[in-house]
């Protein structure tokens, strides 16, 4: 098996390693980056047109899209005990698709101006009022997902274990992390939050990342 994966861990590449890790998958890491033209040389818009991270080369099947990344992947390979982070049954198969593109369409985008306009750029360039919109119109899905994680006390998205799932919407929550206030009237988003990028394999990525910095 020759498995690569394109991007650094701070970037979306961070969903398809983080499910590598979780799984235990062997494969190479080639660390591109965002910046600088790295991802604008002919040899990477080989693999990936659009000219971004994170790219998946799985044996020459070519992934780019990184919560599609994270969901090949999890479809892809089980862990060595044979447990998956894939939905084994058709209920958790749609709770893992849904988690994951409502991660896409209703948070990333605000979650993101967030990271960005209160902590990312430098302080002159932010707008804060950017970040209090985006911050408002985060409340209507913190909601949504408080009241999905209540219902029978659920500790994880899909069924009633860690998933896929828990990964792509994690990923994109953990930017509003440095902010408590957004989560503060969301104790169990927060908690589930704490859950998963508290795991072993998260943060054995957050530590390439150290590394590689």
């Amino acid at each position: 098996m020759s498995l690569k994966i394109y991007g650094i861990v701070a970037s979306r590449a961070v969903r398809p390693l983080w499910v590598a890790h979780e799984l235990g998958l062997s494969y190479e890491h080639v660390p591109v980056h965002y910046q600088g033209g790295g991802t604008r040389t002919p040899e990477f818009l080989a693999i990936n047109p659009n000219g971004h991270i994170p790219v998946i080369d799985d044996d020459g099947v070519i992934v780019w899209e990184s919560m599609a990344c994270a969901l090949y992947l999890a479809q892809r390979f089980k862990a060595k005990d044979g447990s998956t982070l894939a939905g084994v049954t058709p209920a958790e198969q749609a709770d893992v698709l849904r988690w994951t593109f409502w991660a896409v369409t209703e948070c990333e985008k605000d979650a993101l101006t967030v990271l960005m306009h209160q902590v990312a750029m430098p302080a002159d360039q932010r707008k804060p009022e950017l970040a209090q919109e985006a911050g408002r119109r985060l409340a209507v899905p913190l909601r949504v997902l408080e009241q999905h994680l209540a219902s029978d006390g659920r500790e994880h998205l899909a069924g009633s274990r860690f998933t896929v799932a828990d990964i792509c919407l994690a990923s994109v929550l953990a930017w509003i992390k440095p902010v408590p206030a957004l989560l503060a009237e969301h104790p169990r988003v927060a908690a589930w939050l704490d859950r998963c990028l508290n795991r072993p394999a998260q943060q054995q990525v957050r530590q390439l990342g150290r590394q590689a910095s």
